[in-house]
């Protein structure tokens, strides 16, 4: 996905390597992420090396978004196949020694389509799934047949969960699943040991995920500390990654009880979001289906209490009731009830913290991941499957 900071995260692993890496956007209509660095992209009539923070030409912008608003509204329709065909046509040319397609419904369902137009043999291919890509919409009946075609064409597997592991092979996958560990990349730990100091219960801000969509369901999050207003008097919300109706609702949430909510800025830098976790009592992040939950993993580190859906793999990093709460996505007399122990216990948090830092230290040190990041792909490059 071209826009997608996850994306970003994860090759900023491997980019120093030296080696060659193309992008092929499996999402039309889209721009590049601007924090991509040492990479190809592959833009719809044109390839450019991107480097960090430095934007394509304003009439090469302006070509760009033009082609991809035809080719989205007009020749995707009279050619659904034609991105498989580019992108087949494309690795017959590249002969790249592997793919990764990161995510199933985009970028999975357009390499297993890619593949059927190559007369070639396809390269060693990675398919990793992101977060509901199997969990969701494995149960959903347009989505089984297709998913199952993936798992049996892929040669490799990769997830953030060991309850994904099981799904894949439910799905009869027989391929190689490779190590468990989340696709974003780890933390700089030792810098942001500095950025987590105040201690947990003296805090007076919470932190909420803002997506209210498909999985996402910050409004049932909000009801919930509606509830909990009487003991919110002092503190104040932060909303980020904030849905249109969820800043309509955070508005009318302050004028029914006083309490201060601020919606943080779609472009606000990814340091800044963890200096907010830094500043957080509670982090609340509720969807009907997730992996590991990026904003999970980013509250442990930064000690803030976290209150999280069953619906992720939370149950593989959190002890319920000890380093955070576990909670239906979808019942806002749990999470209330979650979210008044959260507030009236110092003990419960403080020590939250401490658990969650060593899990840190154990799981999520950025040069620990990084290494297995690499040793993933030399793993499969030296291997004789193909």
């Amino acid at each position: 996905m071209p826009e997608s900071i996850h994306a970003v995260r994860w090759l900023n692993q491997i980019t120093e390597q030296g080696w060659e890496i193309h992008l092929f956007p499996s999402l039309g209509g889209r721009k590049f992420h601007p924090e991509f660095d040492g990479v190809i992209a592959h833009y719809w009539f044109h390839s450019k090396h991107l480097k960090k923070n430095v934007e394509i030409g304003k009439f090469m912008a302006f070509m760009n978004r033009a082609f991809s608003y035809i080719r989205c509204a007009i020749i995707e329709r009279l050619y659904p196949d034609h991105r498989a065909k580019q992108l087949g046509k494309l690795i017959e040319r590249l002969k790249p020694d592997l793919i990764h397609s990161l995510e199933f419904q985009s970028s999975g369902y357009l390499t297993l389509n890619a593949k059927k137009y190559l007369s070639s043999t396809f390269p060693k291919w990675i398919a990793t799934n992101w977060g509901s890509d199997i969990y969701l919409f494995g149960r959903l009946k347009a989505h089984r047949e297709k998913i199952k075609e993936v798992l049996l064409n892929c040669d490799y597997y990769s997830c953030e969960c060991e309850r994904d592991v099981k799904l894949a092979k439910d799905f009869d996958f027989n391929g190689i699943s490779l190590p468990v560990f989340p696709n974003t990349g780890g933390f700089d730990l030792d810098r942001l040991r500095c950025v987590r100091q105040t201690k947990t219960s003296q805090r007076r801000r919470i932190m909420l995920k803002g997506y209210q969509h498909w999985a996402g369901r910050c409004l049932v999050g909000l009801r919930a500390l509606e509830r909990c207003a009487d003991l919110l008097k002092n503190y104040e919300i932060d909303i980020y990654s904030a849905s249109h109706d969820v800043v309509i609702a955070s508005e009318l949430f302050t004028n029914s009880t006083g309490i201060v909510t601020n919606i943080v800025d779609s472009n606000t830098p990814h340091e800044r979001i963890l200096e907010l976790h830094a500043q957080a009592r509670i982090s609340i992040g509720l969807s009907i289906s997730d992996a590991i939950s990026t904003s999970l993993l980013e509250a442990m580190v930064m000690g803030s209490f976290p209150v999280q859906s069953c619906t992720s793999c939370a149950d593989e990093w959190l002890e319920h009731g000890k380093s955070g709460m576990i909670v239906p996505a979808e019942d806002p007399d749990i999470i209330e009830m979650a979210l008044r122990i959260a507030l009236s216990d110092d003990e419960l948090v403080d020590t939250a913290a401490e658990i969650n830092w060593e899990t840190a230290l154990k799981r999520l040190n950025g040069s620990s991941l990084k290494k297995k990041a690499l040793d993933m792909y030399f793993s499969a490059l030296q291997s004789n499957i193909k």
